[in-house]
């Protein structure tokens, strides 16, 4: 029998009892949460969503990391889960806890100093005082200076470099792995990632022969389509060498060798020599770093000739989190930053660029990690034989996250249309998407 299917006794359920007291004075109340512990023991309402504490460590872990790092921590290592049932799953028991938490006013809130000293007398009773856990596995560990050409490719490879056929089975056949743009709830991902390609070729103006840079081009969806449907000649850059294998293998594939070329380079080694007729960047500018985002805009600015299109597709987010929050830059993308839209308007037209377009996309990313998730876990057997329980305990966590971060609206995502000045722009007086 396992102690998660043992049947509590009375003296376990006290253990349980005495931690959701020892909690009250952290969780503002009652526990939210059904909490079982790793001998059966339990606590909290039945009709809650169910918390599985298998080991000590998910509890050395939030001692040591209070707060979502340490919760997330413990999720990936198994030492915390939370099964669904009873109608209860992950998204919605996350959504359960932080409709709580605000209720609550639990933010920023301070605690007193014997509640600490009672919660600290609780470990030790419960015998989880001690040394901290072994970091997880999957964590990331990134050094160098912030934003350094080294560690930039460092924490690229962290997130992209787990396999490409890792990427195939939660993407689309193109392997986008930014927003779509749906229709409606129905469109599949598809088709709403070759809208969405088809938006930016079209926003960007391209025609059969004009020269398109693709800052940052992924798995290459944009850069292919961009040749094979608009007739464009593009160049794309990536420091992420699984990428650029995958990529090459496509181009030789669909014969458009004398169409793309794919470049193992930093943007930062982009010439600035007016060489393009458009420039694209999806979902790139927010890992260049916010010191480093003038330099990131200097590079677009200066590689599109005057009278030339810039469209950036990017990620936005208010608070004290830019990065996304403790989980994201530990977990996902290491020194990544975000800022508001305006801010990044702004960032854009002081390094040269006129901003004649802000298309916000919220809801469609939504949408779109919907897709993802659902390939994810019909994938999940497979996903597990590539990189392992924790990576995918680390990926579930992240796609449930993402999507509740852009369904409440804590993150957005906007498409950006500018031009360089200098030249007559061939931009309709009126929108035509």
């Amino acid at each position: 029998m396992t102690a998660t299917s043992q049947r509590p006794t009375l003296t376990s359920v006290g253990i349980a009892q005495r931690l959701a007291e020892a909690a009250r004075p952290f969780i503002g109340g009652d526990l939210p949460v059904r909490l079982q512990l790793w001998d059966g023991s339990v606590a909290g309402p039945e009709d809650a969503p169910l918390v599985v504490l298998r080991s000590p460590d998910a509890l050395r872990r939030l001692l040591w990391h209070p707060g979502e790092l340490g919760a997330a921590q413990a999720y990936v290592t198994g030492d915390l889960d939370v099964p669904a049932q009873d109608g209860w799953d992950l998204d919605s028991a996350l959504t359960h806890a932080f409709a709580v938490g605000k209720a609550r006013g639990l933010e920023g809130v301070r605690r007193s100093p014997l509640a600490l000293v009672q919660a600290l007398r609780t470990a030790a009773g419960l015998g989880v005082l001690g040394a901290p856990p072994k970091l997880p596995a999957s964590q990331a560990r990134v050094k160098g200076r912030l934003h350094s050409a080294i560690r930039d490719r460092r924490a690229i490879s962290h997130h992209y470099d787990l396999s490409n056929e890792f990427y195939a089975a939660i993407l689309d056949p193109s392997m986008a792995y930014s927003c779509g743009y749906h229709d409606n709830a129905h469109t599949t991902l598809e088709d709403a990632q070759r809208a969405k390609l088809d938006l930016v070729c079209t926003k960007l103006g391209l025609d059969p022969g004009m020269r398109m840079l693709d800052v940052g081009c992924g798995w290459g969806s944009l850069s292919l389509h961009a040749a094979e449907h608009f007739g464009a000649n593009v160049v794309g850059v990536t420091i992420a060498a699984e990428q650029k294998k995958f990529i090459d293998a496509r181009i030789a594939e669909r014969g458009l060798g004398d169409r793309v070329e794919i470049r193992l380079q930093d943007y930062r080694e982009v010439p600035q020599r007016g060489h393009f007729d458009a420039v694209g960047s999806l979902e790139m500018g927010e890992h260049v770093g916010e010191a480093n985002y003038p330099t990131y805009v200097k590079v677009l600015q200066g590689a599109v000739r005057p009278g030339g299109r810039v469209l950036v597709q990017q990620m936005s987010r208010t608070g004290r989190h830019p990065g996304g929050g403790p989980f994201i830059e530990s977990f996902i993308a290491p020194d990544m930053h975000m800022r508001p839209v305006g801010e990044t308007v702004a960032h854009l037209e002081r390094g040269g660029l006129e901003v004649r377009d802000v298309h916000a996309l919220r809801e469609h990313y939504v949408l779109t990690v919907a897709g993802w998730l659902e390939r994810f876990e019909a994938s999940v057997p497979r996903l597990t034989e590539l990189v392992g329980e924790e990576v995918v305990r680390v990926w579930r966590l992240y796609l449930v996250g993402g999507s509740m971060a852009f369904r409440d609206g804590r993150m957005r995502v906007d498409q950006i249309l500018a031009v360089r000045p200098g030249a007559a722009h061939s931009l309709p007086a009126q929108r035509s998407w």
